[in-house]
């Protein structure tokens, strides 16, 4: 491996995470500074006042964090083509999936809208701002809490399908029946069914769809729509809450089941507290839980050890 390989892997494992540093930290707590320093500023430019008195050192803010967004990504694309070897489908490989993966799609259109005004200065690309939002989405790099939850829909996803399924069905049999009560009352918000049905989302959504029944039939449909939208929520948050504990308890198993691994000899070498630092940050999990689990899985070895000492004795 000559010295641009070396150099290739060593970034890459600074970039990925997969050597616990304090190159590797530095690195993550300054992105993390700028993306959070972003939104901020995305958020202080909306104010027209504090806009005017600090849009130029905003826009240097904004050059600054391009620049740095921009070397991370270049980065990244020539650093993961050591990911995969020649065998496996060599650099494109690797490249094309940081490319196309949802990290790589954040990280390009992070900083594009700031290539496009350069390329097209007269043109209004205002709208294009708006994708500068999502390098909050940089953070989640960092943080596996939007992974977990997003492993936890997946895994509850069968629930969710009954979940809106049922919701289809109180949706088309609410808004048949508010339509054929209400309709001829008041034919400009509730006079077809496609129109009560949009009455019916946003109720289930905003608690109201800003319509006053006129009949005592459309009072109690509509008072029985919103208990629906209650009971839905209330399904959707259970169900949520459910799969992400099972998801966090999982993420605990498995750091659990590497302790039990590195200390199934008694000795913790640097390699493999290098392993548990990066599993442990990956994961967030507090020193807390880290040392509960160490000292529950030293107990279960020691009761182990002294359980065998017991029986050899009695041979």
């Amino acid at each position: 491996m000559n010295s641009a390989n070396k150099l290739q892997v060593k970034i890459f494992k600074l970039l990925d995470g997969s050597e616990y540093s304090k190159v590797s930290r530095f690195i993550e707590f300054f992105i993390v500074a700028i993306v959070v320093l972003n939104v901020l500023v995305i958020i202080l430019e909306s104010v027209h006042t504090i806009n005017q008195r600090y849009g130029r050192a905003f826009f240097y803010f904004e050059v600054f964090s391009v620049v740095v967004f921009t070397v991370e990504y270049i980065l990244r694309v020539w650093t993961y083509g050591v990911k995969y070897k020649k065998s496996e489908g060599g650099a494109w490989k690797g490249r094309k999936e940081y490319i196309f993966s949802f990290y790589g799609l954040i990280d390009f259109f992070a900083t594009a809208p700031f290539y496009l005004q350069l390329l097209f200065p007269g043109s209004d690309l205002r709208f294009l701002r708006v994708f500068r939002l999502l390098r909050i989405f940089k953070l989640s790099r960092y943080n596996s809490a939007l992974q977990d939850l997003g492993e936890a829909v997946v895994a509850e996803r069968e629930s969710f399908y009954s979940a809106f399924f049922l919701l289809l069905i109180a949706c088309l049999l609410f808004s048949s029946l508010l339509y054929i009560v209400e309709g001829l009352q008041q034919p400009d918000v509730l006079g077809s069914i496609p129109l009560a049905m949009k009455w019916f989302i946003m109720t289930i959504v905003g608690g109201w769809g800003n319509v006053d029944p006129t009949t005592v039939l459309g009072s109690i449909l509509i008072i029985v729509t919103q208990l629906i939208a209650i009971m839905l929520a209330a399904i959707l948050t259970g169900v949520v809450a459910t799969a992400y504990n099972a998801q966090v308890t999982r993420r605990e198993a498995k750091y659990e089941a590497l302790v039990r691994e590195v200390l199934a000899d008694g000795v913790v070498d640097e390699e493999e507290q290098k392993e548990l630092d990066m599993l442990k940050q990956k994961f967030g999990m507090s020193d807390e839980q880290v040392e509960m689990i160490a000292e529950q899985v030293r107990v279960e070895n020691q009761e182990k050890e002294e359980k065998a000492q017991l029986e050899k004795s009695k041979e």
